[in-house]
């Protein structure tokens, strides 16, 4: 089976997560669709709170701070001061890369 990184059909939308969930767990996809929204919304809030988000066995969602550093206009070649931020960042657990290293080959995997 080949996976394809962007896009076509090997491409996972939030609609097929719920479609998924559904068959898997046999439970309408209108109430999965629901519980779905209410989970980003969680995470969502979460981080907007300043919070990080520990999903064992999953991953870890946190907030991090870019220090402010001199940037350049592609343009014009100009520097120009890029000021300090925070970033939301993903972190995948050490036990979901070992399991996707394990279940998928790099010959699976297609480029755009």
């Amino acid at each position: 089976m080949k996976f394809k990184i962007y896009g076509g059909q090997n491409q996972m939308t939030k609609a097929d997560l719920v479609k998924d969930i559904s068959t898997e767990t046999g439970i309408i996809r209108k109430d999965v669709a629901i519980v779905v929204d209410a989970l980003l919304h969680s995470i969502k809030e979460m981080m907007k709170a300043g919070r990080h988000i520990e999903i064992r066995h999953f991953g870890t969602f946190k907030l991090k701070i870019r220090k402010a550093r001199m940037g350049r206009n592609p343009k014009t070649s100009d520097q120009v001061a890029v000021p300090e931020r925070v970033v939301p960042t993903f972190k995948f657990s050490r036990e979901f890369k070992v399991g996707v290293l394990n279940s998928v080959q790099p010959s699976q995997l297609e480029d755009k």
